[in-house]
C-alpha cells in the first residue's frame, strides 16, 4: 500500500549521506529519475510463462512510513546500497499464462494517484498485445490502493470477463466501517477497498478464501494476516518448480531484508506483519524458492538469500534474452 500527497514530498531528496561505520560508500549513487518504456519481463516456471508488468514506481519517504526503526539506521542501511531517502519503489503486477486463463496477480494503482504516479499496467500489458478483456482470472495479495486501483476507471470495470479473487478477511473488514473505528487503521483503506471492489461484487464476480485453497488448477492461494487480515501469497506450481507471489511482506529491500522486523505504516498489525516476513524469509531462504514482490525493482523476481549479519539479502533473477534453453 502506498499513499501519495500531492505535495514536495513527491520530489525525491537531493544530497548525500555522510560517511557511516560498515556502508560501503561515501555517499549514496544518484536516484536516476527518469521515464522508462513499459513493458514486460518473463521466465519460465515449469511450463508456464510469468511474465512481471511495470505499473510505474513512486517514491517513499521512509523516515515517516518505517516503524521500530530510526532516522540514523536507515540512512546507513540506505548508503549501504548506495541509496538516500525516499526511495523509488516499484509497482509491479504478474500475469501467469494457463491454459485457458489469463492470470493477473494485482492489478497496481489506476487512477487512484494522479497522473505520472503509478498508473502503466494497461499501457504495460499493450506492449505484449494483451487487451483488459483478455484477463480471465485477477488474484489481489489484499485490497490496498496500489493492488486494486487497477480494477476501476471512472468507477467501471476494467476487466470485464474477469474473477477477482482474494482472502475473505479482507472483504469481511474492509466493508465493514466499524472496524476502522475499532482499530484505527486510516479510513482511506476502507474507502479504497470499497471503491475498487464493489462494482465486481455487484457483478457476482468476487471469489473469496480462507485459510489456504486451491484458486486455479496449479495455484494456491494462502492468507498469512498482517499487512492486512486478509493478505494472501498465491504459488503456482508447474512440473516440478515453483514461484510464489508474496504481496507487501517487504517494501524496503534495503531496510527489511536485513531487520525483517522493520515494519511499515501501511501494515494493519505491526507485529504479524512483521512475524510473516520473518518466518516467510527464513523459509525462502532454506528452500531456494523463487519469489515474486510487487515493491522490489522491477521485475520484482528473484530469491531471498541469508546474509553474514544474520539478515538476508535480495537475489534479483538472472537477465536472459535469448531463445531456446
Amino acid at each position: 500500500m502506498f499513499m501519495l500527497k500531492k505535495t514536495a514530498g513527491l520530489m525525491l531528496l537531493a544530497g548525500a549521506l555522510s560517511q557511516a561505520p560498515g556502508v560501503y560508500g561515501a555517499v549514496p549513487g544518484p536516484q536516476h529519475v527518469v521515464a522508462q518504456q513499459a513493458g514486460g519481463y518473463s521466465v519460465q516456471v515449469g511450463k508456464i510463462r510469468v511474465t512481471s508488468f511495470t505499473d510505474g514506481s513512486v517514491p517513499q519517504d521512509l523516515y515517516t512510513l518505517l516503524r521500530h526503526t530510526t532516522q540514523a539506521d536507515i540512512d546507513r542501511l540506505l548508503a549501504r546500497n548506495y541509496q538516500s531517502n525516499p526511495v523509488e519503489a516499484s509497482i509491479n503486477a504478474f500475469l501467469i499464462e494457463l491454459p485457458g486463463h489469463r492470470v493477473l496477480v494485482d492489478t497496481g494503482s489506476g487512477q487512484l494517484f494522479g497522473p505520472g504516479n503509478g498508473g502503466r499496467l494497461i499501457e504495460s500489458l499493450a506492449t505484449k498485445g494483451i487487451k483488459p478483456e483478455d484477463i480471465t482470472d485477477v488474484l489481489l495479495t489484499h485490497a490496498h490502493s496500489d493492488h486494486s486501483g487497477g480494477l476501476v476507471k471512472d468507477g467501471q470495470r476494467v476487466f470485464t470477463r474477469a474473477s477477482i479473487w482474494l482472502g475473505k478477511p479482507d472483504v469481511d473488514f474492509f466493508f465493514n466501517d466499524a472496524n476502522q473505528k475499532k482499530t484505527g487503521y486510516d479510513k482511506q483503506y476502507f474507502t479504497v477497498a470499497q471503491k475498487t471492489l464493489r462494482p465486481y461484487l455487484d457483478a457476482g464476480k468476487v471469489k473469496t478464501f480462507s485459510n489456504t485453497a486451491e484458486i486455479l488448477p496449479g495455484i494456491t492461494g494462502t492468507v498469512h494476516p498482517g499487512h492486512t487480515p486478509g493478505s494472501a501469497f498465491y504459488t503456482l506450481t508447474s512440473a516440478g518448480e515453483k514461484i510464489t507471489f508474496v504481496g507487501d511482506i517487504i517494501h524496503v529491500a534495503a531496510v527489511q531484508f536485513p531487520q525483517p522486523g522493520i515494519t511499515i505504516a501501511y501494515d494493519e498489525d505491526q507485529n504479524k506483519a512483521a512475524a510473516v516476513r520473518q518466518t516467510a524469509f527464513a523459509q525462502f531462504a532454506s528452500q531456494g524458492d523463487l519469489i515474486a514482490a510487487p515493491h522490489l525493482p522491477f521485475p520484482g523476481i528473484g530469491h531471498v538469500a541469508e546474509n553474514d549479519r544474520g539478515g538476508y539479502h535480495w537475489v534479483p533473477v538472472t537477465y536472459t534474452n535469448r531463445a531456446g534453453k
